[in-house]
């Protein structure tokens, strides 16, 4: 450890150089037009930006669309209007709810990054050919050997080490199998995908060089081979993921084969169902369970994701495509490693992300470190560089190191995913997601800890930080599979897909013990287009429940209240009781809003806490999903917990089995729940402490203040003062292929091309030495949308505070909140207009906006914008990759992109 001690001791003294890169380089800027009215009509006849992912023997595919082409769907054969979207209704092979264990997610397991380290040296293995379903006959449709992928990412080290530059230097070790497939040598494949250059390099590298790291591989649906069980914090051998404990055995209670491990466990929906095939379910490793980043405030990260998706790009069982980018959704990172969706790499190749992990404001804020609420939580013994005042290396005190950046900016629950530019909704359906847990000295993930700024929320208590046992990762989406149970997708539809199952974690209608305490479940829309209301209830005995089961079923249940603490990846302010004390709509009914949470978009996160302590052992609980779909287009309407329950309301299939009718199949129930005794001590927070001001009760704690007062008048002035900006998401003059647009700042309705930036703030300051104090910049965006669409709105890299709605106070869980999503439009608690406040600090380079409905952001409902860097004035140019590396095209600004519309005004 001795070369990384060194580096980082030597990062104060070595920052990294801010100017633009010189004349030479490929990335070097361009200007932007005095007049650019002919360079943005010019791109709106160039080609395809993502063009180079497209490529097939002889030439290009014509269009996004006939990467399709295997689809078992065709734009001129539809069977059913909604549940599947234009498709028949999945099949279930009998499968019976409740009856397989709920997939607790598998931690990646970062190891520390140590140059001097011995490093493996086998290469990034070929695909080959092979049977069915891990395989294929034709090796340009088929992936790597799974013993030997496993084998690869098993061994020791990191091997090229990682460079601050793109490493060019190095050929992508599938070229043979690519040449072979296009019939034409490749000039130049470098085998990492990042764009080369100075303007793709890795921001303040030195300075946040990553002191941990991991492999991980994108590839097709295989088997777990027990490849992360070391790797696992909880080594499955302490709480509840210890011998004896509810989550030790992974997947099968009666299977012991499963006890401390997830080797042998297949990629089923159901253990009834098929084994998915490779090319219809692509993941993180290629396995289930789903990932989980386990990530401290404080320490840099690099996630070295490699390519093993097949190189023919209609090898994709009729959607996806195999060209990926990988968004950390909405960490605070530098451009090149926030996963651009035109900055994607091919099978073959890898992509270094570098995650620098520090809390917003680190140029301007708590520049001495020595604020406690800042910190990472370590055990004893571990040391962290922190760049304050004295630079060096830091020794855990107490349990936490204390970093430089605001408190206030801390983040929680995020996730990671595809982001390629037309192929996002489709990929992130096939598997591209995992989940990010962020640990702080605020969110320690130990309850144990009292002082006086861990938070204590349910978590454990047996290591020092990141206790799982009592914080579970849920992520939820809707999906729907073909006549044989294979995934499958409709990708011609534009105004979204609408699954007709609804699976938690990756599994049809799993069940969970959990104990008599409370717990925390970080909640997930991993939907393409379906937005979710999720409900809880508690089987009641008999009829003696206030809401009553289907007629004759001797069943009825109660609504279990529980807390929201957390909207997005952030924790509130308060946490927000729904418990049937607050009336959010001031309409008198106090029942609608107990045990069921607000309408969740996709993207969004909602963390809660619910206490199981009131419940008897044995007695089941059950997630309720209430919101009822159509189309992709709207979330049409809640429908009341009492009809979903008594059956009232509920989709049943047709007589010939080709529609469902009579609703929409995903209302209902998707996880039961069983309490269990618990004998330990619950030591976390009473979230109630939390609540704010309601019902004749003066506000509780804070848990994260919000870092603007909408009152305050100096809060308010500043406001005034800022960059305005509009955004109105709408269909305007779109084309069939390409129908959803954006309009900046009252402009042209545009779709999407990544050489146009619609926007381009620019930092207040550059990088700064401990002892700095100061404003970053602040902006005021506008968010609009009209026609009855409803668009969940995702501005990467920083987080908002949502000012007013319709010009009114947002509702109570966005009063509270940071927010990385923001839903506009029609439907349930949405509005027509949204006004957010923004700050820009750190890091520069090439960001996106978009609806995070993906089959709209595909079909092309996204914009590019760019952070600046102080007095910049030229732009930076856009990757186009290909097969032979990476190219640049120069980039063209809209009018208004660097003034916006004006200046805020309001007096709210």
């Amino acid at each position: 450890m001795a070369a990384l001690a060194s580096i980082a001791l030597n990062a104060h003294a070595a920052l990294d150089a801010t100017d633009p890169p010189p004349a030479t380089d490929p990335s070097h800027y361009t200007d932007q037009p005095a007049d650019p009215t002919q360079a943005l009509q010019d791109l709106l006849t160039a080609p395809e930006a993502n063009e180079g992912s497209f490529e097939i023997p002889g030439g290009f595919v014509v269009d996004k669309r006939t990467v399709d082409i295997n689809n078992v769907i065709q734009r001129d054969a539809l069977f059913s209007t909604n549940y599947p979207t234009n498709g028949l209704p999945s099949p279930l092979f009998a499968a019976q709810p409740w009856t397989q264990k709920l997939l607790m997610f598998e931690e990646f397991g970062p190891e520390k990054l140590d140059p001097a380290a011995p490093a493996g040296t086998l290469p990034f293995p070929r695909p080959k050919s092979g049977p069915a379903p891990g395989q294929d006959a034709l090796v340009s449709a088929s992936a790597p050997d799974t013993t030997e992928l496993d084998t690869f990412l098993k061994q020791a080290g990191i091997s090229p080490f990682p460079t601050r530059e793109s490493n060019t230097s190095l050929s992508n070790p599938w070229q043979p199998d690519v040449e072979q497939f296009l019939n034409r040598f490749l000039s130049s494949p470098p085998a990492e995908g990042r764009p080369p250059g100075e303007g793709w390099a890795h921001q303040r590298w030195n300075e946040f060089f990553p002191q941990t790291f991991y492999k991980t591989v994108q590839a097709g649906a295989r088997t777990n081979g027990g490849i992360r069980d070391n790797k696992q914090m909880h080594g499955y051998t302490v709480g509840e993921f210890g011998p004896g404990g509810l989550y030790y055995n992974t997947a099968d209670n009666a299977n012991p084969a499963f006890n401390g491990t997830t080797r042998g466990i297949a990629i089923k929906i159901h253990p009834n169902m098929p084994v998915q095939n490779h090319k219809n379910l692509w993941t993180f490793d290629g396995t289930l369970p789903p990932k989980l980043l386990m990530a401290r405030y404080g320490q840099p990260i690099l996630m070295r994701h490699y390519n093993a998706l097949p190189v023919d790009p209609q090898a994709n069982a009729g959607f996806g495509l195999h060209t990926i980018t990988t968004h950390e959704h909405n960490g605070h990172n530098p451009a090149e490693s926030d996963g651009f969706a035109n900055a994607f790499f091919f099978p073959g190749q890898f992509y270094d992300y570098r995650w620098p992990m520090q809390l917003a404001g680190y140029d301007t804020i708590n520049t001495t470190a020595t604020d406690p609420k800042a910190a990472f939580p370590c055990a004893p013994g571990e040391t962290l560089f922190v760049n304050d005042a004295s630079p060096g290396l830091k020794t855990c005190t107490n349990g936490t190191i204390k970093v430089r950046g605001d408190w206030h900016e801390t983040m929680s629950t995020h996730w990671f995913h595809d982001h390629m530019l037309d192929f996002t909704a489709q990929n992130v359906y096939k598997g591209n997601a995992v989940m990010m847990n962020y640990y702080s000295a605020l969110d320690r993930g130990n309850e144990a800890v009292n002082d006086g700024v861990n938070l204590r929320l349910p978590s454990g208590q047996n290591m020092p930080w990141g206790n799982r046992d009592y914080d579970v990762n849920l992520v939820i989406g809707d999906k729907a599979w073909d006549q044989t149970g294979q995934l499958w997708f409709n990708p011609f539809n534009t105004d979204g897909f609408i699954g007709d199952q609804l699976l938690v974690n990756w599994q049809y209608k799993p069940a969970l013990d959990v104990r008599a305490r409370k717990y925390r479940f970080r909640i997930l829309n991993g939907s393409v287009s379906r937005y979710l209301s999720m409900a809880i209830v508690a089987e009641a005995t008999g009829s003696s429940g206030e809401l009553q089961g289907p007629a004759g079923s001797k069943k009825s249940y109660n609504r279990v209240p529980f807390h929201l603490i957390a909207n997005d990846g952030n924790l509130m302010q308060h946490a927000v009781p729904f418990d049937g004390s607050y009336d959010f709509d001031g309409d008198g009914d106090l029942l609608e809003h107990k045990g069921v949470l607000p309408v969740q978009g996709i993207a969004e996160r909602f963390d809660i806490i619910v206490d199981f302590s009131k419940f008897k052992p044995g007695t089941k609980l059950y997630f309720v999903n209430t919101l009822h779909h159509d189309t992709g287009i709207l979330a049409k309407r809640r429908i009341p917990l009492a009809d979903i329950l008594s059956e009232k309301y509920k989709a049943v299939l047709d007589t010939k089995k080709t529609s469902w009718i009579n609703g929409d199949p995903t209302v209902g129930m998707s996880v039961q729940m069983t309490v269990q005794p618990y004998t330990g001590t619950d030591l976390s927070m009473n979230p109630a402490d939390y609540e704010p001001a309601h019902a004749g009760k003066p506000a509780g704690k804070m848990m994260i203040p919000l870092w603007l007062d909408r009152t305050n008048p100096a809060d308010i002035a500043k406001l005034a003062n800022a960059r305005h900006r509009t955004f109105d998401f709408g269909r305007g003059s779109g084309t069939d292929l390409n129908p959803w647009t954006v309009k900046t700042d009252g402009g042209a309705a545009y779709a999407a091309d990544p050489r146009r930036i619609s926007a381009a703030p620019q930092l207040a300051n550059g990088p700064t030495d401990g002892g700095f104090s100061g404003d970053g910049t602040l902006e005021v965006w506008k968010i609009v949308s009209g026609g009855g669409w409803s668009h969940p709105v995702h501005v990467h890299f920083e987080e908002g505070i949502v000012l007013s709605r319709d010009g009114l106070p947002p509702p109570e869980w966005e009063k509270w909140a940071r927010k990385d999503v923001y839903r506009v439009g029609g439907g349930e608690e949405s509005t027509g207009t949204l006004e957010l406040a923004i700050h820009f600090r750190e890091f520069a380079g090439t960001y996106v906006e978009h609806c995070h409905n993906t089959q709209h952001e595909d079909n092309a409902m996204l914009l590019r914008w760019d952070i600046e860097h102080p007095g910049q004035f030229q732009v930076m140019p856009t990757p186009l990759p290909t097969w032979d590396g990476v190219e640049y095209a120069p980039s063209v600004g809209i009018p208004t992109f660097r003034t916006g519309d004006g200046t805020f005004s309001s007096t709210r």
